[in-house]
């Protein structure tokens, strides 16, 4: 046998460096099973609890979300209840929680939310506080992000948040959870839930919320966090905004509008929106009717599109909605009375935001356009808004909010948050 043979590198002996190159993929796949195993066991470990705690959580769900008698007379920012949740994040506290806010008009609504907190000492003068403002999940009350199964799946970047230090505190905003007005894209409406989220959230013993807080959202969210910070001074003074970040915000509703006029995303954000600015404005402002910007076709599908939720029943608004595409609206709702005002008096920009402002964009994101979002960047700063504008490529409507979070957690270190 030659050398090469015995060394297996001869021809008969070839298969000597396939058989150990079997070894090595062999032994590198039982590794790497060995690590999927430690990493499953972990999940285990870490998420049991709080997957066991979720479903315990289910029987007393409806009950949570009734409103006792007088539930509405009280402060804005006061507790109506609140209920401590077994299924918690690894390392956290959290409670659901009802609390007493107001709408537009000054009028007191109740709304639901969560509380979540990091478990050890606080520092001194409570936890900074992570008001959450979420997407678009629909508008009826089955869609409050609170009610689901895990009811903090929804809240984007909460593991970063409660690694800082944050409470972190979530709202369903007024009429999801429980009983109140159709508040979707209603903009003061939406910023008032926000503040007395936070205010509510003081209220938790255990929570350790103080006065700083940091308010964060995405698409529908964002809108709600920079009316919030535009609100702040004058609607909550106790609170100190020390920072706002916003995902993908539907800031301008009428660029947001206008470009989705003829398409499925116009149909989707139509039936929530126009319903909830008839509701809210309709009494007061002459010819906010439904009849006067939808069509007949478009208004008969409403109570049918009105009780799905967008995550759930995605496939089902769209089998609903794609026949009304380019016959949904009667009327351009961006240049005609009143929608063309009640777009812009619901968008964000109008008033300075006095804390700096931290804006996350999806380069290919194609609901809240790229252009609209540095539209609205530009016009903050020509006010004098501190403006921090990431564009994120690939990012898309579904994915900046968690894309970005990297990109965020530099900024709140850069302002020292």
């Amino acid at each position: 046998m030659s050398r090469a043979e015995r060394d297996g590198q001869g021809s008969p002996g070839d298969a000597g460096p396939v058989r150990r190159r079997g070894r090595r993929w062999r032994r590198a796949l039982r590794i790497a099973a060995v690590v999927v195993l430690v990493l499953v066991g972990g999940l285990v470990v870490l998420e049991g609890p709080r997957v066991a705690g979720d479903a315990a959580e289910r029987s007393g769900l409806d009950a949570f979300y009734a409103q006792p008698d007088g539930a509405a007379d009280g402060a804005p920012g006061t507790l109506v209840k609140s209920a401590a949740l077994e299924g918690t994040p690894p390392g956290a506290r959290a409670w659901r929680v009802m609390y007493r806010s107001t709408d537009l008009n000054g009028a007191p609504v109740v709304v639901t939310g969560v509380v979540v907190t990091p478990r050890g000492p606080a520092p001194s003068g409570g936890r900074t506080v992570l008001a959450w403002g979420h997407p678009t999940t629909g508008t009826a009350a089955s869609c409050a992000p609170s009610r689901g199964f895990d009811p903090f799946l929804g809240i984007e970047g909460m593991r970063l948040m409660l690694d800082r230090g944050y409470t972190v505190v979530a709202t369903d905003y007024a009429g999801m959870g429980t009983e109140g007005p159709d508040s979707y894209l209603v903009g003061a409406t939406a910023a008032h839930t926000v503040l007395d989220a936070v205010r509510a959230a003081q209220h938790v013993d255990g929570a350790q919320a103080g006065s700083r807080v940091v308010l964060w959202g995405h698409s529908q969210g964002g809108q709600a966090v920079l009316l919030a910070a535009e609100t702040q001074p004058q609607y909550a003074p106790q609170l100190d905004v020390v920072a706002v970040a916003a995902a993908a915000p539907a800031a301008d509703l009428t660029a947001l509008v206008r470009s989705h006029l003829d398409d499925i995303s116009g149909v989707t954000i139509g039936s929530y929106a126009f319903p909830a600015f008839a509701d809210a404005y309709g009494p007061t402002v002459p010819g906010a009717r439904l009849d006067g910007v939808l069509t007949p076709e478009a208004v008969a599908a409403l109570p049918e599109m009105n009780r799905l939720c967008l995550l759930s029943h995605l496939g089902e608004l769209h089998r609903i909605g794609r026949p009304l595409v380019g016959h949904f609206f009667a009327v351009d709702p961006t240049t005609t009375e009143p929608w063309a005002s009640l777009l812009t008096q619901n968008s964000a920009g109008s008033r300075a935001i006095a804390a700096p402002v931290f804006l996350a964009q999806g380069a290919d994101d194609e609901l809240v356009l790229p252009a609209d979002t540095d539209a609205f960047a530009q016009s903050a700063r020509r006010q004098g808004d501190d403006v921090h504008l990431e564009v994120v490529p690939h990012a898309t409507h579904a994915t900046i909010a968690y894309l970005a979070q990297p990109a965020l957690a530099r900024w709140l270190d850069q302002h020292g948050v």
